[in-house]
């Protein structure tokens, strides 16, 4: 991930509305759900709601799909993991072993990458 990419990702994220339909989506996992159902678990109305995905999708934080007439939204797994990884890819000094748990969520939804070690 170059610099951008993370500075469009963190600013994505420092809005409260949109930090909360990150945090939800990402509860959602890869299912996601409609922008109908996100803006009602979040009491935000559907047409303020529209921007905010927008700008997690444009951040490469959250994807969307058509089912017919309705769009769904999940997060972007890789997309976050990619960030994660950024911000965490020169931690500890040369000292892994004290940045497992950051690992761990460096790799999130990816348990076969995780080590114990």
């Amino acid at each position: 991930m170059e610099t951008k990419q993370a500075l469009d990702a963190l600013a994505a994220l420092a809005q409260a509305t949109r930090l909360e339909v990150f945090r939800l989506l990402v509860r959602q996992g890869p299912i996601g759900m409609t922008a109908g159902a996100v803006a009602e678990a979040l009491g935000v109305a559907p047409s303020t709601l529209s921007p905010h995905l927008a700008q997690l999708e444009r951040a490469g934080l959250a994807t969307s799909w058509r089912v017919d007439r309705r769009i769904f939204y999940a997060v972007d797994i890789e997309g976050t993991r990619r960030l994660l990884r950024y911000l965490t890819e020169e931690c500890c000094g040369g000292n892994p072993e004290l940045c497992k748990d950051l690992r761990r969520s460096a790799d999130f939804c990816r348990p076969e990458l995780v080590s114990e070690d």
